[in-house]
């Protein structure tokens, strides 16, 4: 009987530090540890973003859902997230034009942003409490692209169906006080708490059927034309398909689509922080590498980002939050003249890029019946969600519409 076994990756170490959601309250989720071998419909391991928004999604379409995962829910590389909900992908449209042909990055990015809109009408629909606010976005000229590459930017955006306002130089000053050489400003974005989001589709999973366990590490696998065997803790789980959401813990094995886990910085300073009211209805980030972003949270918190690291390296994390969060400040002043940050909570965490900014959503080859996502990118709630529509259809062995620029190539 031909099969296919491989080791998973070892437990990484994804975040430091101490973020806000770690001191917000959430409603505890309960979960089971696994005591005895037990078979199913669909195996999911990782109890994320990802694998909450996967739980949610197929336990409405299959009757046996199972969750794994080695931590509890939520608490690995969720945790560090700063939950900017935005359909705009790291990559330009313009950019990945030239990488995957416009029709492609077109379709790409109406996706995207179909998909954010559609998020935002789940959890209200499912009536998730999870902060969620809705925002503008503001997307600064920086050293990647200037001014007049936002302007042929949002000339392409428009184009393919995806309305936004280029901002000049002179109306981007006068608008937010910003000296930068343009801006686009698109709606249809949003921020949330990432944790609360999470734990709240798993909840809404668990009342649709699906079990959750946890802490439960999921060591091999071996994939068969008959099914797929997962070994946990001395038991196994024998499911039809299984979908890896294992985010930044990277399945060995996988075709090489020029992936890279590097590090990234965040910085919230306490409650009633000053700072511009327009801030409050927009989001920023920067056309830079690394770029800095920053959005609002409860009770007027400013959470900042960026400072990315081509490294990943958990030590080197740790040692450089003091760091960190002094160019964070500096950064933040010199975007915004006259603010001056006091961290509550600095953080740092592992992130995903590929080549491209797109996410990785589809069958892993020569691997039957087994599936991977990986979200890499500053969007990746939002790819989470993509994957979540696109899934029933990959399991049943179809091709779902708009999933070709999210494959293995």
């Amino acid at each position: 009987m031909a099969h296919s076994f491989i080791e998973l990756t070892p437990k990484k170490r994804l975040r430091t530090g101490r973020s806000v959601w770690s001191d917000t309250p959430h409603p505890q989720l309960a979960t089971h540890a696994l005591k005895e071998s037990l078979t199913c419909d669909i195996a999911i391991v990782g109890a994320g973003i990802s694998g909450a928004f996967m739980a949610q999604s197929l336990s409405r379409h299959y009757d046996r859902v199972v969750v794994l995962d080695r931590r509890a829910p939520a608490t690995g590389s969720t945790h560090a997230s700063t939950a900017m909900l935005q359909f705009e992908i790291d990559t330009p449209l313009t950019a990945l034009a030239d990488q995957i042909g416009h029709p492609s990055a077109a379709r790409a990015w109406r996706r995207s942003y179909k998909s954010t809109q559609e998020l935002m009408r789940r959890i209200r629909n499912e009536r998730i409490a999870c902060g969620l606010s809705e925002r503008s976005a503001l997307y600064l000229a920086g050293d990647e692209l200037g001014g007049r590459g936002m302007e042929k930017e949002a000339r392409a955006r428009n184009r393919a169906g995806l309305a936004c306002e280029f901002l000049s130089a002179r109306e981007l000053r006068a608008r937010y006080g910003i000296d930068r050489t343009g801006a686009i400003l698109s709606d249809g974005a949003a921020v949330a708490d990432p944790v609360a989001l999470a734990r709240g589709l798993l909840r809404k999973a668990k009342g649709q059927g699906a079990r959750i366990f946890a802490p439960c590490d999921v060591t091999d696998v071996m994939a068969t034309r008959h099914g797929v065997m997962l070994a946990a803790g001395g038991h196994f789980v024998e499911a039809k398909a299984v979908v890896f959401c294992t985010g930044y813990e990277v399945m060995k094995n996988l075709p090489d689509r020029v992936m890279k886990i590097t590090s990234s910085w965040a910085a919230a300073t306490a409650p009633g922080a000053d700072y511009p009211t327009w801030l409050d209805q927009t989001l920023v980030w920067e056309a830079a590498k690394p770029y800095l972003y920053m959005r609002t949270g409860a009770g007027g918190r400013l959470i900042v980002g960026g400072e990315d690291a081509d490294l990943d390296s958990p030590s080197y994390r740790a040692g450089t939050l003091e760091m960190k969060a002094r160019r964070l400040a500096q950064k933040t002043r010199r975007l915004l003249p006259g603010l001056k940050p006091k961290w509550s909570h600095v953080w740092a965490g592992a992130f995903g890029e590929s080549s491209d900014g797109l996410p990785i959503i589809d069958a892993v080859p020569d691997m039957p019946g087994c599936f991977a996502v990986m979200g890499f990118g500053g969007n990746g709630t939002i790819y989470a969600m993509i994957a979540a529509q696109l899934m029933p259809g990959l399991l049943k062995g179809k091709k779902p519409a708009d999933s070709d620029p999210f494959r293995f190539r």
